[in-house]
């Protein structure tokens, strides 16, 4: 099993922008994915709020945003050439073969492939692939670390109502 890089947020203070942006997109990444160490599959999928958010489910859903952001937007290919739910709400729902290791591991084959599509561009080169249209890189990155950012903290909210940490 792949693990995220290791590299922490520290230890990037004086390297480039990119590598930073990097290092703290990683670190949120891995932070989600590992939300569901020590779960049961029942606590993965339990619903502790009105919405469909479980913590399974937002691993899920982070994996539709790293496609979303790094695979139609780069590549321009439809969220349906992808396989990925038309909306964000339906990136929530979960498949009777949803299980923690499949859900994990289809975020990390998602991250990979995210790392890979965007080692060739600048912070500054255009992605065009969006609804919103034409994108710097460098917003793209923002965007999805705050989104990433929002997510763990509903996931440590949610692991705090299931396990008390």
């Amino acid at each position: 099993m792949s693990t995220f890089p290791v590299v922490s947020a520290e230890d990037v203070i004086d390297q480039q922008v990119r590598v930073q942006f990097e290092a703290f997109l990683d670190e949120h990444r891995g932070a989600l994915n590992r939300c569901l160490d020590g779960l049961t599959e029942e606590q993965a999928r339990r619903s502790l709020v009105p919405s469909r958010t479980t913590l399974l489910g937002l691993v899920k859903h982070a994996t539709f945003v790293e496609r979303v952001w790094f695979d139609e937007a780069v590549t321009r290919r439809s969220r349906a050439e992808i396989g990925i739910p038309a909306t964000p709400h339906e990136s929530f729902v979960l498949d009777e073969d949803d299980t923690i290791a499949t859900v994990r591991r289809a975020h990390r084959d998602a991250c990979r492939a995210s790392r890979r599509a965007t080692a060739s561009l600048g912070l500054d080169d255009v992605v065009h692939g969006n609804r919103r249209g034409p994108l710097p890189l460098r917003w793209v990155y923002l965007h999805v670390l705050r989104e990433l950012a929002q997510h763990c903290g509903h996931a440590d909210i949610l692991r705090e109502q299931l396990v008390g940490e």
